[in-house]
């Protein structure tokens, strides 16, 4: 992938070198260049090897703002001798001064996402991705790591998308089918790639080979959702230099899938504002949001329903079949958007969920980043947490969508399982303050109460009608709250951080047609 420039760059010259893990030089060398030009090709380099590019950009505010832009050659799989080498992208700014603080290494979530673009790109999404980034240069040296397998300095792996079929409903079955079938014709697609490689624990290592070659001796993980994960597999392997952690979106090791009862949760806290959001008001039946859900449930469940649409102003009609299992796997969607709908589902419109389905459905454009069922199949679960997940009542209403098909793919790909040693939790000195939201349908907010007990010195600051992605809307709400979290980043004190913040109602959207003259049978 070729890099758009920033705005605007200027390079020069630094090199230095340092030992690294296996043995070889470290080589830091800036290569003076465009930074259009992606790292140079994996072939050419070996395990430890460093390659930086330094340049500028500017703020949100329009300072300038210089940058090192790297990559770190790593074995591709650590276990095997002879292993092919690959490159990991990685972005460093400096701190605004000088704090004697661990730089923080952010950890990006997905799996399957880079937050590089903050540096190489200048869309608005690049923008808001830098103003995240530059908050914590306050605290100290921020380094920004990409996930190997996801690094445009490096190799994004993927697949062609295979598009589903419209005249019968979707099912757990089907899912099951497609994933193994995806995950050996991935296998068949990157010959020559050991992809038994891309999983958690080479991810910590990764980590810990980076911060070993910019020279740190230790640092603070900053991860959110699967960037909490990666966060706790770096504290579970190497606690002796984690500094401390932020976390949020929380996702433990022995919690790659969701305990449907405890997302169910979350839309129940949700359905509480709803019902008294007064521009709701007439759309709702009797019990409420919730009661309209149970609704629309039972009539899925006696049978799937055919809907016809046009799927643009111009364009022809199509149909779909949907039935139980579609809304199942339909059902979470942003708080202010899901009341309605919710609402206009049970008041029996379903013109525009079928539009989504069909889009969804016959989709090719995006490729399946395959690193994420390498990693969810090597995380998997512990036994008995897999027992809980298949009896959870919360499969009523949300099903099996989470981990079904992930479950039953586990051996037909080739990441290994890594093993309840490393999964189940104990207890780990690391300080660690966790943000979580209440409305997080992603990684429920019992993830954070139920992996809080092992760490003894760790603060859960709990945020009502807090989404998945809550630090942002907190920080921007309360500043007195990310001060108190830059003085945790700098020193690891957190006797003033709150232990719950509320985030105000949303405007929750109405459905898109006149509010009925009677309730729905």
């Amino acid at each position: 992938m070729r890099y758009r420039s920033p705005q605007e760059t200027t390079l020069d010259i630094e090199s230095t070198a340092s030992q690294g893990k296996w043995g070889w030089p470290v080589l830091l060398a800036v290569i003076a260049g465009p930074l259009a030009v992606a790292a140079p090709a994996e072939a050419a380099h070996k395990a430890g090897d460093v390659i930086l590019e330094v340049g500028t950009t500017k703020t949100p505010d329009g300072e300038p703002l210089r940058y090192e832009l790297g990559t770190l050659y790593v074995p591709e799989n650590r276990s095997a001798p002879g292993s092919r080498v690959i490159g990991i992208g990685f972005a460093r700014i400096r701190a605004q001064r000088p704090t004697g603080a661990p730089p923080i290494f952010v950890l990006p979530g997905g799996p399957g996402r880079s937050y590089l673009n903050a540096f190489t790109d200048s869309d608005a999404a690049a923008r808001t991705q830098l103003e995240g980034i530059l908050l914590y240069r306050a605290a100290g040296d921020v380094v920004v790591v990409d996930q190997r397998g996801y690094s445009p300095r490096g190799e994004i792996l993927t697949m062609p998308r295979v598009p589903e079929p419209l005249d019968r409903p979707r099912s757990l079955a089907a899912e099951a089918e497609a994933m193994v079938k995806l995950a050996r014709d991935a296998v068949a697609a990157h010959p020559g790639k050991d992809l038994s490689g891309y999983n958690v624990i080479e991810y910590a290592e990764d980590v810990n080979d980076l911060r070993r070659a910019l020279g740190y001796r230790r640092i603070t993980l900053s991860g959110q959702s699967f960037g909490s994960q990666w966060s706790f597999a770096v504290m579970r392997r190497h606690p002796e230099i984690v500094a401390r952690a932020l976390l949020s979106g929380v996702e433990p090791l022995d919690n790659s899938y969701d305990m449907p009862s405890h997302v169910f949760a979350s839309l129940q806290r949700i359905a509480w504002d709803a019902d008294h959001a007064p521009a709701l008001q007439p759309y709702l039946p009797e019990g409420g949001v919730m009661a309209a859900l149970r609704a629309v449930r039972e009539r899925l469940a006696n049978g799937p329903i055919q809907v016809s649409v046009k799927t643009g102003e111009t364009g022809p009609s199509r149909t779909v079949m949907l039935g139980l299992e579609d809304f199942q796997g339909s059902l979470l969607r942003a708080p202010p958007s899901w009341p309605a709908f919710v609402l206009s589902l049970y008041h029996r419109h379903y013109d525009d969920w079928a539009r989504e389905v069909i889009e969804r459905r016959q989709d090719i454009s995006s490729p399946v980043r395959i690193i994420a069922p390498l990693i969810d199949s090597s995380l998997s679960v512990s036994a008995s947490r897999g027992h809980l997940l298949r009896t959870d009542s919360g499969t009523e209403f949300l099903g099996r969508w989470d981990f079904d098909a992930l479950m039953a793919s586990t051996e037909a790909w080739p990441t290994p399982d890594i093993g309840d040693a490393l999964r189940l939790p104990v207890p780990n000195p690391v300080p660690v303050v966790f943000f979580h939201g209440d409305w997080d349908t992603a990684t429920p907010i019992d993830n954070t109460l139920g992996i809080l007990p092992y760490f003894p010195n760790g603060k859960a600051v709990l945020v009502h009608r807090g989404v998945h992605h809550t630090r942002g809307p907190v920080f921007a709400q309360e500043p007195a709250v990310l001060d108190q979290v830059i003085a945790f980043l700098k020193t690891g004190d957190t006797q003033k951080l709150p232990v719950t913040v509320s985030l105000p109602v949303p405007d929750f959207q109405v459905p898109p047609f006149p509010a009925p003259t009677a309730q729905v049978p």
